[in-house]
C-alpha cells in the first residue's frame, strides 16, 4: 500500500486524483492501496485527505516491461537484465 507500507493485504487501485475530480487513468495518478486505506482517502484529493504517499509513482521502466515478458525458452538473458539466474 502507497499510504500505510502494508503488503500482505488485498490491494485495490486508488487515483490520487480522483476522476470525478478530472483524475485520469495514467500511470502518474494511479497507485496500490490497501481496501481500508482506499477507503479513508475515498474521493477526496490527496492534499484534503490526511494521507501522504510512500513513493511518487510513476510509469514501469522499459527495462521493467522487458523483465516481466521474459520467457523462460530466454533464460539466457537473466544476468544481462539484472535478475537471478
Amino acid at each position: 500500500c502507497q499510504y500505510c507500507n502494508q503488503t500482505s493485504k488485498t490491494m485495490t487501485i486508488d487515483h490520487i486524483v480522483p476522476k470525478y475530480k478530472g483524475g485520469r487513468d495514467l500511470w502518474e495518478n494511479l497507485v496500490a492501496a490497501c481496501v481500508s486505506c482506499n477507503a479513508k482517502k475515498g474521493n477526496k484529493m490527496l492534499k484534503d485527505s490526511g494521507m501522504l504517499l510512500n513513493k511518487k509513482p510513476k510509469a514501469p521502466s522499459l527495462l521493467f516491461n522487458i523483465q516481466n515478458s521474459l520467457s523462460n525458452s530466454q533464460n539466457s538473458w537473466r544476468p544481462y537484465l539484472f535478475m537471478k539466474e
